[in-house]
């Protein structure tokens, strides 16, 4: 049978026994993670979703990241020693030989990842500064210890790098999931640094709290979420284990169901998954300890696909009409020249400063070969790249590029005049992010409450979130604006803490 283990914090144990029956039960097969049925789960649904966490889904998902990330191939043929990953996208009469000629090279290849550096942008324009989490306890002293208790595990959790991170992801794949989570340890008593935040890249799964599993998955650790009718909600996580360790120790991968209840780990060596370990939940008794951040939300409700999708098209079109256009400048340095009439023109090289003198008045030197301009080649370059500032909402000026007057108001009014388009997303972005961030604290204050390290109430647990300006101006806007609401009656404390003074 599956070796359990348990620790003294959890209290949980599965007994093991050796009566005939229970040997005579352990030699027969059994279906794949069929011990979740102990925490109310269908075995045949979980195994059906790791399934589907391996389909086909998982090609999708690496499609968005190498749209990404753009990642650079090393290859042993050809003049070049790398492949880029926006390559698949090109044409096949740029990525290979002419019919018939094997000796042939591609063609010369331009990439320029246009979505790179507007995901960037972005993701600055969301969470380049530090977000601020701020309790609505009716007394200041249980303010100030929420407060600090929340930063404390969002700073274990990574601080601001964790948000930057799952603001990438998000971007990139429509939606991130986070998992509170608390650290093991041999000892009963804990802390609030045990507890922390793991951000669960969504390329491991997709999450979903009612109908039949859906997955999005690629390497390294696909995961997603079930909703079994009997039971509620579960997430699975599975993770497949890179080769050298797999071939070490021979485990193939790890699958984690977690319920409102439990905690179940899976180990597969092969053989088919066999539980290791269960527990159970200490962090959201009666909840997942799941929060979702989706990055736009869909017209039925669903998270709406990332900012990578929708640029795919314009992307290879733009990185296909760049290579023609590469192509053409080659074309253009191997001009070559007719002489017509001129004696001696074998004998010695064309080239400037060179004058000929002949008596043949039907004399002449005629260029041919090459190509001329495109203008309406360049003016297709020049819309694709509108194009893609449109989808994205992105203009260059938002990493700094100036190509134009940005005109006679002052700095600050013009730019967001500019930039109104990816303010305008930005904000309606913070409203989902900002709910699953607000989310995932209450749910580390709940957790805190169960365990007695911080018992709250209801109330104290409420929670808002301030964003930091989007822009950095000259300050006399902010300062007006403090200044009217001082003149309104807004605390004095509230305004400069809007202002980034501390308190």
């Amino acid at each position: 049978m599956a070796t359990i283990t348990s620790s003294a914090a959890n209290n949980t144990h599965v007994p093991a026994t050796n009566s005939p029956a229970a040997r005579q039960r352990s030699t027969q097969p059994r279906p794949p993670f069929a011990s979740v049925a102990d925490v109310g789960l269908s075995p045949a649904r979980v195994a059906a979703g790791v399934e589907a966490l391996q389909g086909s889904a998982r090609s999708r998902a690496e499609t968005l990241w190498i749209y990404y990330r753009n990642p650079m191939r090393s290859t042993a043929m050809g003049p070049r020693s790398y492949r880029l990953g926006q390559e698949r996208g090109l044409p096949a009469r740029l990525v290979r030989p002419p019919a018939g000629d094997d000796r042939a090279e591609p063609r010369e290849l331009v990439i320029e990842n246009d979505i790179a550096w507007r995901i960037g942008a972005m993701v600055d324009f969301l969470v380049g500064k530090p977000v601020r989490l701020v309790s609505r306890a009716p007394d200041q002293a249980t303010r100030a210890l929420v407060e600090t208790a929340l930063a404390r595990v969002w700073e274990r959790s990574g601080g601001l790098a964790a948000l930057q991170r799952a603001a990438l992801l998000g971007h990139i794949f429509g939606h991130v999931d986070m998992v509170v989570r608390r650290r093991q340890h041999e000892a009963e008593t804990a802390a609030i640094a045990d507890l922390y935040v793991d951000i669960i890249d969504p390329r491991c799964g997709r999450a979903v709290t009612a109908g039949p599993l859906s997955a999005l998955t690629a390497p390294p650790a696909p995961a997603g979420a079930l909703a079994d009718p009997a039971s509620g909600t579960a997430y699975v996580i599975h993770t497949a284990v890179p080769g050298p360790r797999a071939a070490a120790d021979d485990l193939q991968s790890l699958t984690e169901v977690i319920t409102p209840t439990h905690r179940q780990l899976y180990a597969d060596r092969g053989s088919g998954p066999v539980l290791i370990h269960q527990e159970r939940n200490a962090v959201s008794p009666g909840q997942l300890p799941v929060a979702r951040a989706v990055n736009s939300v869909g017209p039925e409700g669903e998270p709406a696909p990332g900012e990578v999708e929708p640029l795919i098209p314009m992307q290879d079109e733009l990185n296909t009409r760049l290579s023609d256009r590469a192509y053409r400048v080659t074309l253009q340095s191997f001009k070559m020249l007719l002489a017509k009439g001129l004696a001696g023109f074998d004998k010695a090289p064309v080239g400037p400063g060179m004058v000929w003198a002949t008596d043949n008045p039907d004399a002449a030197i005629e260029t041919f070969g090459g190509d001329a301009a495109s203008p309406s080649e360049d003016r297709h370059i020049d819309e694709l790249r509108e194009a893609l500032d449109k989808l994205s909402g992105v203009p260059p000026l938002a990493t700094g590029v100036v190509r134009a007057k940005v005109g006679n108001l002052s700095s600050e009014n013009a730019l967001r005049l500019t930039l109104q388009g990816l303010l305008a997303r930005t904000r309606r972005k913070r409203v989902t992010y900002g709910s699953a961030l607000l989310h995932a604290s209450g749910l580390i204050l709940a957790a805190l409450h169960e365990s007695g390290e911080l018992p709250t109430d209801t109330q104290a647990r409420a929670l808002d979130l301030q964003w930091p300006d989007e822009l950095v101006g000259d300050g006399l806007d902010a300062l007006r604006e403090a200044q009217a609401k001082r003149e309104l009656g807004v605390p004095a404390k509230a305004v400069l803490t809007e202002l980034g003074y501390p308190q």
